[in-house]
């Protein structure tokens, strides 16, 4: 059993762990809720431009814009948005081994990555793939300016026949507790699927070209800066729940150190009252 001093300063070691936990905790339950608020305020946006686009898409041609041009899927990019820091649990581990089951379903492809955060950097670069960019920052730049760099990147590939087709991977946030790794496809653009009735414009201004050249790389843009709103939430919400987790185990590490360390006490004073007895009863005979 381990001596009194020992248990001790291992207590202290593990309260002050949890100190440092749990304000981790906090941290990031503030910064969750901004997170989520600008996350949930981007989506009518990108909803209502994607209405657009659908509108001003319809009959065109691929051949009227390169970034709707489709070509047999040859050679593919993976967009994947990670963090640049741990402690958040398996937010990283999921979202890459989901990447990693998207590139096992196209083996017959040949794959590039272009990777946002240093834990994903550093996982591909471990296993040498192919890294054609990288960016990092990703809880400290604009969202829009970060998107904008990626969109210009991701477009010039595509439109140079560098790559066949460019796909999303992020983690969308449903709850602080639930956050889904999810891959949408990004270039060749296409018209999302929905529901709604198409809306019919009649008239243009400017002309239905002139306005789809200047509404594809915005709309590959805005797709690219909801996925970076969603991944920070769910980066946040998953360190948050990640450090109350360790909040929580360390109190149960320091309930089990207390009880450990008062039978050790316990019993070194059981010892002293036997040898106290034992020398009393040596002297009486």
């Amino acid at each position: 059993m381990p001596s009194l001093k020992a248990l001790r300063k291992r207590i202290a070691t593990v309260r002050s762990t949890q100190q440092i936990t749990k304000a981790m905790k906090m941290v990031a339950a503030a910064k969750l809720r901004r997170a989520q608020e600008a996350a949930e305020r981007a989506r009518p946006y990108a909803a209502k431009l994607s209405e657009m686009f659908t509108a001003v898409a319809a009959g065109v041609e691929p051949e009227a814009h390169p970034l709707l041009a489709r070509r047999p899927e040859q050679r593919i990019d993976l967009l994947v948005l990670t963090s640049d820091r741990g402690l958040c649990g398996g937010y990283n581990a999921n979202l890459l081994r989901f990447a990693e089951g998207l590139v096992r379903q196209r083996a017959a492809a040949e794959t590039a990555i272009v990777v946002v955060g240093r834990k994903g950097l550093e996982y591909y670069r471990r296993r040498s793939a192919r890294v054609v960019a990288h960016r990092q920052g990703i809880l400290t730049t604009a969202p829009a300016a970060m998107a904008a760099e990626l969109a210009q990147e991701v477009t010039r590939r595509f439109v140079a026949e560098e790559t066949d087709a460019v796909h999303l991977v992020y983690t969308r946030f449903r709850s602080a507790l639930s956050q889904d790794p999810t891959s949408v496809p990004l270039l060749p653009v296409a018209a999302p699927a929905t529901d709604a009735p198409s809306v019919d414009y009649i008239i243009f201004e400017p002309e239905r070209p002139a306005l789809l050249a200047r509404l594809l790389p915005r709309y590959v843009e805005a797709l690219i800066t909801q996925a970076l709103l969603e991944a920070v939430a769910s980066e946040q919400g998953a360190r948050m729940t990640a450090m109350d987790n360790a909040t929580r185990n360390a109190g149960e590490m320091m309930d089990s150190l207390t009880l450990s360390m008062n039978r050790a006490r316990q019993a070194t004073i059981t010892k002293e009252l036997m040898e106290i007895v034992s020398g009393a009863e040596a002297l009486k005979g």
